[in-house]
């Protein structure tokens, strides 16, 4: 399966807009932004635990990166509640699911295979700090390996934030809005811009707040090598 498979095109997807599609396990649904691969695969989605539901014992092979968007993810290393971030790297395992329920921002196989850093942030308990380069801006970081950056931004309502996508850039919106390009982001929108892009986003009377992974598609994107 491809889904915006061409690395070097604008994409914006409104997921609050698209239909859940059911996964293979029962009471875990999915909105896939983009993929490579069928259940293997380089994805990232918006995946829905309903109450009481989980995935069988797995091995991530290419690693997991999520970011709680509500209710409460768990596993056998802990529970894990909305503005939890975490990387689970190549090699790791665990069995996931939620007894109350929650929806995840999750991507695959996208990690350098070599990685075996663990990261887990609680977003509630950190601070963002005023961004000295950008008005209106403040960012809370959360991963930079020299590759890839991601970190949490919050924009003041009325801003004008440059998005420089040098080597590429995601940005989900999780809560407020912003207009790029025309087109209006409001929550669970998700704006994936090429590398070399440059294009601004403009908040509207609440501002916005939004995860950002930026340098990530400098090189060759490509479907898991198993």
């Amino acid at each position: 399966m491809e889904l915006n498979a061409d690395f070097s095109k604008r994409v914006a997807v409104h997921a609050a807009e698209i239909p859940w599609k059911a996964s293979p396990m029962p009471g875990v649904d999915r909105r896939m932004l983009d993929r490579i691969g069928d259940e293997v695969a380089r994805a990232t989605s918006i995946v829905r635990y309903a109450p009481g539901s989980q995935f069988s014992a797995h091995v991530h092979t290419g690693g997991e990166e999520f970011l709680v968007l509500d209710g409460v993810f768990q596993d056998e290393h802990g529970d894990f509640p909305a503005g939890s971030y975490i990387r689970n790297p190549p090699e790791s395992q665990h069995t996931p699911g939620s007894e109350p329920g929650c929806t995840i921002f999750v991507k695959l196989w996208q990690f350098d295979l070599a990685d075996r850093r663990q990261v887990r942030i609680d977003t509630s308990r950190a601070a963002f700090v005023d961004d000295a380069a950008r008005e209106g801006v403040e960012v809370m970081a959360l991963f930079d390996d020299g590759y890839e950056d991601v970190r949490l931004e919050r924009w003041a309502a009325g801003a004008t934030v440059d998005l420089d996508a040098e080597g590429g850039m995601e940005v989900l919106m999780l809560d407020g809005a912003f207009c790029e390009e025309g087109e209006d982001f409001g929550p669970q929108s998700w704006l994936r811009l090429p590398q070399g892009a440059r294009s601004q986003a403009v908040t509207g009377d609440a501002g916005a707040r939004v995860w950002i992974k930026s340098g990530h598609l400098a090189g060759e994107v490509r479907a898991p090598q198993a």
